[in-house]
C-alpha cells in the first residue's frame, strides 16, 4: 500500500493508527528495558548528573536517529514506493551497476544486513515479552520463579498462532497500541509535574556535558541508550504498506511525545527515587495498577514481536525471489491480502532460537546486549547504502551526500564501538545467527550460479535445435506444453527428454523462463516477453519483482492478447527436477569449496518444488530428472 493508495484522504487516519500498531511496537516498548539497562551491572553510577546527562542523550539519540535519519531522510529513499533493507540493496546495486566490484561488495554487505535481520527477529520477540513479563517480580517478589515460564508460554502461543494469519487480530494492533503510547505518555507526566526540573535535559549541554567530563562512562551508558530507538528500521521497512505521510504523522503525533515524555518520566522519579533504578518503568506506576500494566505491555510487545515475525517472513520471501535463499514452502493466510504469508519453517526456525535465548540469557538485562549490536550493524549499512542511493541513483553532488550520511555515519559507529565490547556479554549471539545465514546465503546465491554456468556449458542453444528438429518432425499431439527454463535461449533438458522417451511433440509449445529483478514490482504491462520460434513455439520471457507473486499460469493468460490462447484442461507444464552433484574438481577460480558445494546440494535437495513456488496446477505437471555436476 503506498500514499496513491485508493481512499486518499480518508484512508489517512486508518493507516496512521495501522502505522502506531505495526511500524512502531517495537520502539514503543523500547521504555520497558532501555533506561533500566542503562544503569544494570552498576557500570553507570546513580547521580543527578548521570540522570539528566542520559536523559539528554536519550533526547537526541531518538531526535537525530530517528527523527532526522529515518523519517527525514531514509523515507525519501524508497524503491518504487517500497522500503527495507532488500529494497535499498536492489536500488543500492542498481545505481552502482557499471561499477562491477562496487556491487559485489554493496551486495555483500547488504546480504549480511538482512542475514543479521534474523538475529533482530530472535532477539526482539525474547526480549519484549520478556521485559513485559518481568514486571511480575515489581508487583510481587515471590513470582519471579514464574517471569521465564511465563514468557515462554506466551512466545509459544504467539508463534503457535501464526498460521492462522493475523486478518482478525491485526485490526487491533492499532488501537491496543495507541492506547500503550497514552498509558506511555500519562505516566511520563504525572512524574515530569512532580518533578518539571528533569526538563533542562533538553538542552545538549547537558548530554556534551557528561560525555566530556566521564568519556568512558558516557560510552558504556551508550551501548544501552541505543536501545531507545530499536524498531527504528521498521519505519523503512513498512514504507511500501504505510507510505510516508501516515508514519510520518504517526510519529510526530503520537509516538514521540509518548516516548520522551515516559523516559523523561522515568528520570523524574529516579531523580527523587533513586532506589527504584533495578526497574524504573514499572515503579512509576501505582501499586494498584502494575498488573492491568503488565498485561498492556504484555499485549504491546506481542504485537512487536508480531510485527517482527511477519518481517521475517516478507524479507524470507524477497530473498527467496532475488535468489539468495532456497525456496521454502509459503502459505498465504488471507484471501484478501496477498502480503499477509506463514512460512512454516521461518515461524519454528525463529521459535527454537527463541525460546534457546529465553533460557540461556534468563532476563531482558542479559539480552539487551544482544540486541543492541543486531540493531547498531542494521543502521550502520542502511546510513552505508543510503550514500551510494543519493549518490550513484539521485545523482546528488559529492559534498551534500557526505553531509547528508556522513554525520549519521558517525552516530552510528559510535553507537555500534559501544556495543562491540559486549561480544562476550552476549553479543555474540546475534553474529552467530546472522554468520549462519550469511554462509547459507551466499553459498546458495554461489552455487545456484556455478549450476547455472554449467547447464549453460552443457545445453543446446534453443533457436537451432528447433530449427533442425523440424527436419524430421515428429509426432504432434494436441495440446500446449510449457518448458520451464532457467536460462533464456536454452533447450530444455525436460524437453530433450520428453522427446527421447515419449517421441512426440505438443501442437503448442511454451519455452517459458521466469525472470526476478532488483525493483519490487513489475506491472501487467511488462509482465511478458514473447519472441516467435517459428512451427508453434514461441520463447516467453516473465517478469516479476521481488514484492510480485510469481504465478506463471496467470501470467500465461495475458498471452491471450498476442494471439497465443491457452486452454488450462489442454496445458501441460514440463519441469527438470535437477540433482546436484558435488564434485572434488575444484575448477576456475569462482569454484566453491567442498564443504559449500554439499551444503549447496543439501539445500537444493530440500528446497520446496519449483511447481508450488510458481503456482503451476499439481494435476498438470510433468517433471523429468536430470544430474548436474558442480
Amino acid at each position: 500500500m503506498s500514499e496513491a493508495a485508493p481512499g486518499g484522504r480518508a484512508a489517512l487516519p486508518a493507516l496512521t493508527l495501522a502505522a502506531i500498531g505495526v511500524v512502531y511496537g517495537d520502539i514503543g516498548t523500547s521504555p520497558l528495558y532501555a533506561l533500566k539497562e542503562v544503569f544494570a551491572h552498576g557500570r553507570v553510577e546513580m547521580t543527578p548528573d548521570h540522570v539528566l546527562g542520559i536523559l539528554s542523550l536519550v533526547f537526541w539519540t531518538i531526535t537525530v536517529v530517528v527523527t532526522l535519519k529515518y523519517v527525514t531522510l531514509i523515507l525519501r529513499a524508497d524503491n518504487h514506493g517500497e522500503g527495507g533493507l532488500i529494497a535499498m540493496l536492489a536500488l543500492a546495486s542498481q545505481a552502482v551497476k557499471d561499477r562491477p566490484v562496487l556491487r559485489s561488495r554493496l551486495l555483500l554487505l547488504g546480504i549480511f544486513g538482512t542475514a543479521i535481520f534474523f538475529g533482530d527477529g530472535v532477539i526482539t520477540p525474547a526480549i519484549s515479552v520478556l521485559s513485559a513479563v518481568e514486571g511480575l517480580e515489581v508487583a510481587a517478589p515471590g513470582l519471579h520463579r514464574y517471569v521465564v515460564p511465563v514468557t515462554l508460554l506466551v512466545l509459544t502461543l504467539l508463534f503457535a498462532a501464526q498460521r492462522f494469519g493475523t486478518a482478525v487480530v491485526g485490526r487491533w494492533f492499532g488501537p491496543i497500541t495507541l492506547v500503550w503510547f497514552g498509558v506511555l505518555a500519562l505516566l511520563g507526566v504525572v512524574h515530569i509535574l512532580r518533578n518539571p526540573g528533569v526538563l533542562v535535559a533538553l538542552s545538549p549541554h547537558h548530554a556534551l556535558g557528561f560525555i566530556v567530563a566521564e568519556p568512558g562512562v558516557a560510552f558504556v551508558a551508550l551501548g544501552a541508550i541505543v536501545l531507545c530507538v530499536t524498531g527504528a528500521e521498521a519505519l523503512y521497512a513498512d514504507l511500501g504498506h504505510f507510505g510516508k505521510k501516515p508514519i510520518r504523522l504517526a510519529w510526530f503525533f503520537v509516538v514521540m511525545p509518548a516516548l520522551l515524555l515516559n523516559y523523561f518520566g522515568q528520570g523524574a522519579m529516579l531523580l527523587q527515587h533513586p532506589e527504584n533504578v533495578a526497574n524504573p518503568f514499572y515503579e512509576m506506576a501505582p501499586q494498584w495498577a502494575l498488573f492491568p500494566l503488565i498485561g498492556l505491555a504484555t499485549a504491546a510487545t506481542v504485537i512487536a514481536s508480531q510485527a517482527l515475525i511477519t518481517a521475517a517472513f516478507s524479507v524470507t520471501k524477497q530473498a527467496v525471489q532475488l535468489g539468495y535463499i532456497p525456496r521454502l514452502r509459503l502459505l498465504h493466510t488471507s484471501v484478501r491480502a496477498s502480503g499477509q504469508i506463514y512460512i512454516p519453517f521461518v515461524n519454528w526456525s525463529l521459535y527454537a532460537c527463541v525460546v534457546f535465548a529465553v533460557v540461556v540469557f534468563g532476563s531482558s538485562s542479559a539480552l539487551a546486549s544482544a540486541y543492541g549490536i543486531a540493531v547498531t550493524i542494521d543502521m550502520t549499512i542502511t546510513t552505508v547504502m543510503t550514500f551510494f542511493v543519493i549518490r550513484y541513483a539521485w545523482k546528488l553532488p559529492l559534498a551534500l551526500c557526505v553531509a547528508a550520511t556522513g554525520c549519521f555515519f558517525v552516530v552510528d559507529i559510535v553507537f555500534l564501538a559501544a556495543n562491540i565490547v559486549k561480544v562476550f556479554e552476549g553479543g555474540w549471539f546475534p553474529l552467530a545467527i546472522g554468520g549462519v545465514m550469511f554462509v547459507l546465503m551466499t553459498t546458495w546465491k554461489a552455487g545456484r550460479r556455478l549450476m547455472a554456468e554449467r547447464l549453460r556449458d552443457e545445453a543446446l542453444q534453443l533457436v537451432p535445435f528447433i530449427e533442425s528438429l523440424f527436419i524430421a518432425p515428429p509426432i504432434r499431439v494436441p495440446g500446449t506444453a510449457v518448458f520451464l527454463s532457467a536460462e533464456k535461449g536454452s533447450t530444455p533438458f525436460a524437453l530433450l527428454h520428453n522427446l527421447k522417451h515419449n517421441k512426440v511433440l505438443h501442437e503448442q509449445n511454451l519455452f517459458v523462463t521466469v525472470e526476478h529483478h532488483e525493483v519490487p514490482w513489475i506491472g501487467f504491462g511488462k509482465r511478458v516477453e514473447v519472441e516467435p520460434l517459428g512451427h508453434d513455439c514461441w520463447q516467453v520471457t516473465l517478469h516479476f519483482g521481488f514484492k510480485n507473486e510469481p504465478d506463471v499460469p496467470e501470467a500465461l493468460k495475458l498471452l491471450a492478447g498476442r494471439g497465443i490462447v491457452l486452454d488450462d484442461m489442454e496445458t501441460s507444464y514440463f519441469l527438470s527436477r535437477d540433482t546436484v552433484i558435488p564434485t572434488h574438481s575444484g575448477a576456475g577460480a569462482r569454484a566453491m569449496a567442498l564443504w559449500r558445494e554439499k551444503l549447496f546440494a543439501s539445500m537444493h535437495r530440500n528446497a520446496a518444488g519449483a511447481a508450488d513456488f510458481l503456482h503451476l496446477p499439481t494435476n498438470r505437471i510433468v517433471e523429468l530428472g536430470t544430474k548436474v555436476e558442480i
